[in-house]
Parts: structure tokens; C-alpha cells; sequence
């Protein structure tokens, strides 16, 4: 009686071959991150769920709508992870946003200057940003408490800027095209939004800024162990200052973009939500509470994320306040998603020492 023998070389192939399989992958798993990998697993799985109850979704005009609609989030998104990367947190952006749009919709409608009106928002912003780190770093107050007390302020302090509290209707055309022109539009093509454009340059100098300077090493520095940080020559107190002068400039232009498309400067512009659809982005893209890590490419895909989860909602006649709940619901699973990375870490490291 012959007996079968398996070949070591075909028993092995198999494993061999998901071997091979994997370190083929890899690489570019590496290149991309796990995390962004799994926002774009999660956008494709979202979009196919989407278009297979609407024909509506892959329109050029409905694809476009969605670049032009995430700009506002986007942008103040953007400042946000900067600040939570460092281990910090700003509540009031939305705040800010509002002082902004008053400015720029009074500048712009009383001298008629365009650019003038933009630049003195941004610079209102950055007052107001550096008034947040001043509270925190010179009064020693926790950013949560410091934020949530000037989103109030700066609230109340857009309402007294703007006459008798009321929205400042702008006419400006060339002020409107910043929130809602398009370039390169055709009889066929609906054309590129402006704003679109505006948050992808603002995402790719805060990308390369985060990646490639000795400024963005410092805010990985900083929200990774700040100790460590001061005992390597990194000055904190600057750095505090630094990062939200940017937050309250980017929310100050997500104002700016708000208000070119609305036509319209309105104390309330940003404080309806904005920090919590930025700050959703910030985390669902990878960003933990105690800083030291986030990017700005999963803040950004998870901003496209979010605003294709809404633009679904709304081509399936979804009411508003589901969207509230999916929101606030990510927001928290991203939340615990990175308290449990945390975790998991560092009871890796505590076996790896016991070992």
C-alpha cells in the first residue's frame, strides 16, 4: 500500500503565498497608515451604500457640491488638529468664525474692499487665537475650561460688533466668488469651486508645514511628552501661541468662506456646530486627546468622509437631526477608538518591560 506524500514545497505554499501577499501590501499600507486606510475603506463602503439607493450621488454637479460644501469644515479642521496634536483643544473656533464674518462682511460693505475685508478678519482671528493661548499659557487655565469661556465671549462679542445684532447682507460680487465662484466652469462641466481650492492649499501647507519643518516636529514634540519636549530646547510657551495663532486664523478664513457663500456676515455664522463637525474630523482622522499624534491627510479624508455621509442623507430625504445624532455618535466612537489605542499601548509596553 503506497502511501501520499505532501510535498514540503506544496504544504508551505499557502502560508508562503500569504506571506508573499502581505509583504507586498505592506509597503503602501505603511505609505498610507492604517488609519487613513481604513477612512478610505470606510468611503468607499460609504459611497457604494449611497449610489446603490440614488442615481444622484455621482452627478459631476452633486460631487462637486460635496468639494464645495466641506471647505468651511475643512479649513477650521485643519487649525483644530494642529492644536490637538500639541495636546490641546479649541472649543471656541466657531466663535471665531462669527467675529470674523461680521468683520469682513462691515469691511467689505463699508469701504468696498474686497481684500481689505479679508485680511482684517484674518487678522482678527489671530488676535483672537493668541488671546486663547495667552489664557492658557500666562493664567494657567486647562484649554477646555479656557475655550469653552471664549466661545461664550467671543459670541457676544461678534453681537456687539454687528449693528443692532443683525446679519450685514454683503452684494460684493467679487467677495461672493471666494465662497461660492468656480473656476474652469463649461456648458458641460459645473466647474471647480473656489473654496474647494482654497482648503486643499490650506491642507497642503499645513501638511508639509507638520511633516517637513522643525516647527511640526516641535507640535508632535510637545503633545507626545511635553517634558521631554522643554528638556530638548523647545520652547512651550511659543508653541502654545503658535498653534492657535494658526487655530483662530483658519477659523477666522472658514468665517470668511462661510460668509462669501451666504452672502451674508452673521454673528452665529460658525458657532452652529463647526467646532464639533472640526473636531469630529480631527479625531475620526486618527487624532488622540493627549496629543502626539494626527495628520492632517486623515484630517482631510475624514472631513470628505462626514461630508459625504451628509450629502447621502440629504439625496435620501434624510431629516437634519440624524445627521446631528451619526455625528455626535462618530465623534464619540472616534474618541474611544483612540482612548483604547492608547490603552492597548501602553499595556504592550508594560509587558514588553516586565519581560
Amino acid at each position: 500500500m503506497s502511501a501520499t506524500h505532501t510535498s514540503p514545497d506544496q504544504s508551505d505554499q499557502p502560508e508562503a503565498t500569504s506571506q508573499d501577499s502581505r509583504s507586498r501590501w505592506s509597503p503602501i499600507v505603511a505609505k498610507i497608515g492604517t488609519d487613513n486606510l481604513a477612512l478610505i475603506v470606510a468611503e468607499i463602503a460609504l459611497v457604494a451604500l449611497i449610489a446603490s439607493q440614488t442615481d444622484k450621488f455621482f452627478l459631476p454637479q452633486n460631487l462637486l457640491n460635496i468639494g464645495q460644501n466641506i471647505a468651511v469644515v475643512g479649513i477650521a479642521a485643519v487649525g483644530e488638529a494642529m492644536v490637538v496634536v500639541s495636546a490641546g483643544l479649541d472649543i471656541s473656533i466657531g466663535s471665531i468664525a462669527g467675529v470674523a464674518s461680521v468683520v469682513a462682511a462691515l469691511m467689505v460693505t463699508n469701504t468696498g474692499s474686497l481684500w481689505g475685508g479679508v485680511a482684517l478678519a484674518l487678522v482678527v482671528g489671530l488676535v483672537l487665537g493668541l488671546l486663547n493661548a495667552g489664557i492658557i499659557t500666562k493664567l494657567r487655565v486647562s484649554p477646555v475650561v479656557a475655550t469653552l469661556a471664549t466661545l461664550s465671549a467671543f459670541q457676544g462679542l461678534a453681537f456687539l460688533i454687528a449693528p443692532g445684532g443683525r446679519s450685514i447682507g454683503v452684494l460684493d460680487q467679487g467677495f461672493r466668488q471666494l465662497g461660492s465662484g468656480r473656476i474652469l466652469q463649461t456648458d458641460t462641466f459645473p466647474g471647480i469651486p473656489i473654496s474647494l481650492l482654497i482648503l486643499l492649499a490650506v491642507s497642503g501647507i499645513a501638511h508639509v508645514t507638520m511633516k517637513h519643518t522643525v516647527y511640526g516636529r516641535n507640535i508632535y514634540a510637545m503633545g507626545g511628552n511635553a517634558d521631554a519636549a522643554r528638556l530638548s530646547g523647545v520652547n512651550l510657551t511659543r508653541m502654545k501661541f503658535a498653534v492657535y495663532a494658526v487655530s483662530g486664523v483658519t477659523a477666522a478664513l472658514a468665517g470668511i468662506i462661510l460668509t462669501a457663500r451666504t452672502s451674508s456676515g452673521q454673528p452665529v455664522s460658525g458657532s452652529q456646530g463647526l467646532e464639533l463637525d472640526a473636531l469630529t474630523a480631527v479625531f475620526l482622522g486618527g487624532a488622540l486627546m493627549a496629543g502626539g499624534k494626527g495628520t492632517i491627510a486623515g484630517t482631510l479624508l475624514a472631513v470628505v468622509l462626514l461630508g459625504t455621509l451628509s450629502n447621502g442623507m440629504n439625496l435620501l430625504g434624510i431629516p437634519t437631526f440624524y445627521q446631528l445624532v451619526a455625528k455626535g455618535l462618530l465623534l464619540v466612537l472616534a474618541v474611544a477608538v483612540g482612548q483604547w489605542r492608547v490603552a492597548r499601548s501602553e499595556k504592550a509596553q508594560a509587558a514588553a518591560a516586565a519581560a
